[in-house]
């Protein structure tokens, strides 16, 4: 199946750092696959807060990425690189790319690319590759989380936490997360936390050491940061890990160290972006092996709070900052 591919395409480029309104629509040339690379027209693409932070000029894509925003996107295979034999023009796919999302084309690397779940349109697989790529690899890699053990999700209404809830349910934890209104915590506990935890009223580490009989939890997945640190070192059980997956309330925080040592705890973190394509492969092969089965059989899925035209990503953005939404957003193209 061939397709015809026109020399400029229609984008979303950042102008200048600062708020939603320096997304601008703008074209471009539309990128050559290279070698082991494929090239997708755009159907959807995912909106995420690592694009928030590159649009503010706090997170510059990696060298050899595009400068355009967009970590996930999902359509059709049109063109193959030098070496590649799959995926084939006229394949569905969705990828998790370093950069170029929200545009009509992308280049992506073969290893990053996945089929899209049986079931599921291109805007919920849209929704899938940073997120899941992200929850993966941090409970399972940095987290070594294991069926029967106690997991704390923070921000478990966003994008992370629906997906992070979902996934260590399905494997067997026992979870809990905390979010800031009612309607998020009530929302958080459909989709399989225990107990969700409204942080605005309550003390998270008085309530999950209640409800592990003062033990603590056994992992926690953080994208806070700042004073959380100390915090989640409390409410950690002994031999605790904690991932640190952003800092959204500050990247500076002090440690109890009496703590740390008293209870063995191990503190980890880590980035997906920067990456080799190889290491974004091997998720990617783990993530079609455990968890596309369950997305194909419904018992995991993408929430999707809202899309918007691929020209609407500034009000997306500002949708994203006033943290509104559960679950993802995504452009349409």
């Amino acid at each position: 199946m061939t397709q015809t591919v026109p020399a400029s395409m229609k984008a979303i480029e950042i102008s200048e750092p600062g708020g939603p309104d320096m997304l601008r629509p703008c074209t471009r040339p539309v990128p050559q696959p290279g070698e082991g690379e494929v090239l997708v027209k755009v159907a959807a693409a995912g909106v995420n807060y690592p694009d928030v932070a590159q649009r503010r000029g706090n997170y510059p894509p990696p060298p050899g990425a595009s400068d355009l925003p967009g970590l996930e996107i999902a359509g059709t295979v049109v063109a193959q690189g030098p070496g590649v034999s799959g995926p084939a023009p006229g394949d569905e796919i969705c990828a998790l790319v370093s950069g170029g999302g929200y545009a009509e084309y992308c280049a992506v690397p073969v290893p990053q690319c996945l089929p899209i779940p049986d079931g599921l349109d291109t805007v919920r697989a849209a929704a899938l590759p940073e997120t899941f790529f992200t929850v993966w690899t941090n409970l399972f890699d940095g987290g070594r989380m294991k069926a029967g053990e106690t997991v704390l999700i923070h921000g478990g209404s966003g994008g992370i936490g629906t997906t992070a809830i979902q996934i260590a349910r399905a494997f067997g934890a026992r979870v809990f997360a905390t979010a800031r209104t009612a309607e998020k915590c009530a929302f958080c506990e459909e989709l399989g936390a225990e107990r969700a935890i409204n942080y605005a009223e309550e003390d998270f580490v008085a309530v999950v050491r209640e409800l592990t009989e003062k033990r603590g939890v056994d992992l926690i997945l953080d994208m806070v940061g700042g004073d959380y640190l100390a915090r989640n070192v409390r409410a950690l059980a002994v031999e605790g890990r904690l991932v640190q997956i952003a800092v959204r309330e500050g990247a500076e925080a002090t440690i109890p160290l009496g703590l740390l040592m008293v209870k063995r705890l191990v503190l980890t973190g880590s980035t997906l972006r920067p990456r080799t394509v190889a290491q974004k492969g091997a998720i990617a092969a783990a993530l079609e092996r455990e968890v596309w089965p369950l997305l194909a059989e419904g018992s995991v899925r993408p929430v999707v709070h809202a899309t918007f035209a691929l020209d609407e990503a500034a009000e997306a953005h500002a949708l994203m900052e006033s943290s509104a939404h559960i679950g993802k957003i995504v452009l349409t193209v």
